[in-house]
């Protein structure tokens, strides 16, 4: 029997040795930094500091004046359109409601009577007016006061990001004094100082190149919007590029390098790439790692071709759009996980 209890402990001491080597040789995914290949251009390309713009910024605010009883949103937190943002104190409003339920209800009385003598020919016609001026403004004085109690709550009049939280629960708010600043950035704006001399050459279609280095991205501008005024001091034009954002990872103040492709620029719409993410095989050939749908690392052969400041283009190998890795490739090996 003990020989029995023994070799069961031992195939369990077994089971749970096997399971744990299976555990630890599940490796956790290599952590890189990565980039999306981008188009880019080489030659007659300015290139521009812009700042992005949220698309329209809306302030909310409460038409009357009260203690705000909550706050609902958070800055940085997508809003929809109708969702409630704030409440104020309602006491008095419902009380001021109360009120002017009672002399409804008091005044359709009235009415109500009166209209029996009116009908009998009993009422003055003098009388039977007042009755009815006094009905209109008790149902005027109703439809204000259930006004002033929806007042109480403020909704988002559109859907968008809350960029500021300028009141918080406790504090006063005053008539039209913003609450909440709703930021809509489902397209943003990148805007560039153009000096007065190079305006000439841009247009509303004229393609842009647009890198963001906060977020590592790279965009295609769309329709420019052109300043007509100059600034006293610089002499220079504001230009503003409407750039799709619908994953929402552009956001307000973030700093971007414009390219303004003009008319002769050589390798428009060519895959532009970091230098230092381009590696060399033992037979000479070169390489970059790319990040596939399987979140996995893969090497990719490419064919490059001349550089432009720490990029390089890529004249085979690799298509606009392809997530390569930047950064932490070192640790790489071909099908090792990656998070980035």
């Amino acid at each position: 029997m003990k020989k029995v209890l023994f070799l069961a402990i031992g195939c369990w001491l077994l089971a749970v040795s096997c399971s744990n080597k299976k555990e630890q040789n599940v490796k956790a995914p290599t952590r890189v930094k990565t980039q999306v290949v981008s188009p880019g251009m080489v030659d007659n390309a300015q290139t521009y500091v812009g700042i992005v713009e949220e698309r329209e910024a809306t302030a909310v605010s409460f038409t009357g004046m009260g203690v705000v009883k909550r706050m609902l949103v958070n800055e940085g937190q997508a809003v929809s359109r109708g969702q409630l943002i704030a409440e104020m104190d309602d006491t008095q409003a419902r009380n001021v409601l109360s009120g002017a339920e009672a002399q409804m209800t008091q005044a359709n009385d009235a009415l109500a009577r009166y209209k029996m003598l009116h009908d009998n020919g009993s009422l003055p016609e003098v009388q039977w007016v007042e009755i009815q001026s006094k009905v209109a403004q008790a149902k005027s004085q109703l439809e204000v006061a259930k006004k002033n109690l929806a007042d109480c709550r403020i909704v988002a009049p559109v859907s968008g990001i809350v960029g500021k939280k300028l009141i918080g629960a406790g504090e006063t708010a005053l008539p039209s004094q913003a609450v909440v600043s709703i930021l809509d950035v489902s397209t943003v704006k990148v805007k560039v100082a153009v000096p007065e001399a190079e305006i000439g050459g841009i247009n509303a279609s004229t393609p842009t190149s647009i890198r963001v280095e906060a977020i590592s991205g790279s965009y295609q501008g769309g329709r420019i919007e052109k300043g007509v005024q100059a600034d006293a001091l610089t002499h220079t034009y504001d230009m503003r590029i409407n750039v799709a954002n619908s994953d929402r990872k552009l956001l307000p103040g973030m700093v971007a390098s414009v390219c303004f492709i003009s008319e002769g620029s050589q390798a428009i719409g060519s895959k532009m790439i970091p230098v230092t993410a381009v590696q060399k095989k033992s037979d000479g050939s070169l390489f970059v790692w790319t990040v596939g749908k399987d979140s996995a690392a893969h090497r990719a052969i490419v064919t490059i071709g001349q550089t432009q400041g720490n990029y390089v283009i890529v004249i085979d190998g690799l298509n606009v759009g392809d997530r390569i890795v930047t950064e932490g490739y070192q640790k790489l090996s071909e099908g090792t996980k990656v998070v980035f």
